[in-house]
């Protein structure tokens, strides 16, 4: 039975399909007509089950079809008795319950989650589904312990960090209990793949800001710290994103960083370490709780902060050597992804069109590490609210454009998003910070949680097959380039009031946060959203 509930109800496959069974959702319904059309053609001599002929002729149109791995659950067709009796003998050995439980937990996973968290909470997953309750309800529940968590830690006192650490832990418990829940009831939707993908960075930015609320409290302004976290995380995510998306449909892969690493997970110690060092997210939360409950906020941010830049070095280092090492061509596709993820706005795009192809020359990823680190340094070392920097962001836009003039089919390439990330987000937190007016550092944590929101959003949207978000409301929200320039203006023009910059940025945070959540909202609801969750490594 649950050989053919994985391949009848799972709507994150066009086509999906066992021994005997095939199924597809309507971007398949066409491919799978022309195939019972070829069927019908040929009579009734075919060889083999009628849905086994169907599904290969639709897999030679060109339509991918999903085989689920049944391990030891049984699918199959007997065309004897003597075939039915050693089927059902076969079925029968299997403990189906088991299999569901086991496969509930992700395939891959960090150590801290599989030893000490999945062993349980597969279980409480189990509880859930015979109450009738859904991943949804379960991703809301962790969404909302984890905010009760980030307001113990706003209270600044020791209970209330005690009890913050526990309750994230708790939350974490839930979340990795709401995708169990998923794979145990096959469970997808579209409104859980949105839930899913966006909740984490919700629930774990805000209890930066609790973090940070709380020891302002007691007299020690570690905003700046909460915002360095907040961009380190989410510029290491981008990197994780773009190298992924860049390889997605590579054609060869004969890097021997690549080799290395397989042989290295064939050492089974290895494995786990290497997960636990890049501080995955049941590492980090982990980490986290421990440490609210027993010092103080600016210790946790040091040690995320430090924790994370050597996850960071470690995974961009390796990703670098593979793809200066790999012989493979880049897929149009993946060019297209790359570009997506970039997040040009109307300048950028006006560059591009008047300098089409002229990156080719000096290479798209230099052009972006030059604009990035131009307006980074010009940031740091120009006193604020000097014109200059605006004219650094004018440079920074024309490389935005430059960058993406050609395909982005270079080996080095996907560092292109992650770069212009790094460039847009420390200049806000630097500009918030030599600011030096109450309120600045705040509204520039805002301001790029609402950013970065988008971009995951972009990351999610991509992965689901559908593309990234419309072109208006790129243009809309400024691009890049556009955002960073419009900073850069402000702090000018408020340098004599610079009492008004956090006004400024606030205002800016609460315009973009309404249109990216307005969007994305009306997209993750509709029909046409993708049902994606995430399978692969530990975010």
């Amino acid at each position: 039975m649950h050989a053919l509930r994985l391949a009848l109800t799972d709507p994150r496959f066009d086509a999906c399909a066992v021994t005997g069974a095939l199924s597809v959702q309507p971007g398949a319904r066409a491919a799978l007509d022309e195939a019972a059309a070829k069927a019908a053609a040929l009579g009734p001599d075919g060889s083999g089950p009628y849905a086994d002929r169907l599904a290969d002729t639709v897999e030679a149109a060109g339509t991918t079809v999903q085989r689920p791995e049944l391990g030891t659950l049984v699918a199959s067709v007997p065309a004897t008795a003597a075939e039915r009796e050693a089927a059902s003998a076969a079925v029968a050995a299997v403990d189906d319950e088991a299999v569901r439980l086991r496969t509930a937990v992700k395939s891959r996973d960090g150590f801290f989650t599989t030893f000490f968290i999945s062993p349980y909470s597969r279980y409480i997953a189990r509880w859930c589904a015979r109450r009738g309750l859904t991943p949804n309800q379960v991703t809301t529940a962790s969404l909302i312990t984890a905010l009760i968590a980030a307001g113990c830690a706003a209270t600044g006192e020791r209970w209330g960090y005690v009890a913050a650490g526990v309750l994230l832990l708790v939350s974490f418990v839930l979340d990795c209990t709401d995708g169990q829940l998923a794979r145990y009831s096959l469970q997808y939707s579209t409104m859980g793949a949105w839930l899913d993908a966006t909740f984490d960075r919700a629930k774990e930015y805000s209890f930066y800001a609790g973090l940070a609320l709380g020891a302002a409290r007691n007299g020690d302004d570690v905003w700046g710290l909460a915002v360095g976290a907040m961009v380190l995380m989410t510029c290491r995510h981008v990197v994780d994103f773009s190298f992924n998306e860049a390889n997605h449909d590579a054609t060869a892969n004969t890097s021997p960083t690549a080799a290395l690493s397989d042989r290295l997970d064939s050492v089974g110690w290895t494995v786990w370490v290497r997960r636990m060092i890049i501080l995955p997210i049941g590492e980090r939360w982990a980490m986290i709780a421990v440490l609210t409950a027993f010092t103080t906020p600016r210790i946790v941010f040091y040690a995320l902060i430090v924790g994370c830049a050597f996850g960071a070095l470690y995974t961009t280092a390796g990703r670098v050597l593979r793809s200066l090492t790999r012989k493979a061509k880049r897929t149009d596709r993946a060019a297209q992804a790359l570009v997506d993820l970039t997040d040009s706005g109307p300048l950028a795009e006006l560059q591009a069109r008047l300098l089409r192809g002229r990156a080719g020359t000096f290479g798209s990823v230099y052009v972006a590490a030059l604009g990035a680190l131009l307006i980074i340094a010009a940031a740091l070392y120009l006193p604020f609210g000097d014109p200059r920097l605006i004219a650094a962001a004018v440079i920074y836009a024309m490389t935005a454009g430059l960058a993406v003039s050609a395909p982005l089919k270079g080996a080095l390439d996907w560092l292109i998003p992650p770069l212009f990330r790094a460039g847009e987000y420390v200049t806000v937190l630097v500009l918030a910070a030599k600011a030096d007016v109450p309120g600045a550092l705040p509204a520039a944590f805002g301001l790029i949680a609402a950013v970065a929101y988008h971009h995951y959003d972009t990351v999610y949207r991509i992965r689901g097959g559908t593309g990234a978000p419309p072109h208006w409301l790129v243009r809309t929200i400024g691009g890049h380039e556009g955002r960073v320039l419009l900073t850069t203006v402000l702090a000018a023009v408020l340098a004599a009031r610079v009492s008004d910059f956090p006004v400024a940025l606030t205002a800016l945070a609460v315009f973009v946060a309404i249109v990216v959540l307005a969007e994305s909202i009306r997209f993750w609801v509709s029909s046409g959203a993708p049902a994606v969750h995430d399978e692969g490594e530990p975010a």
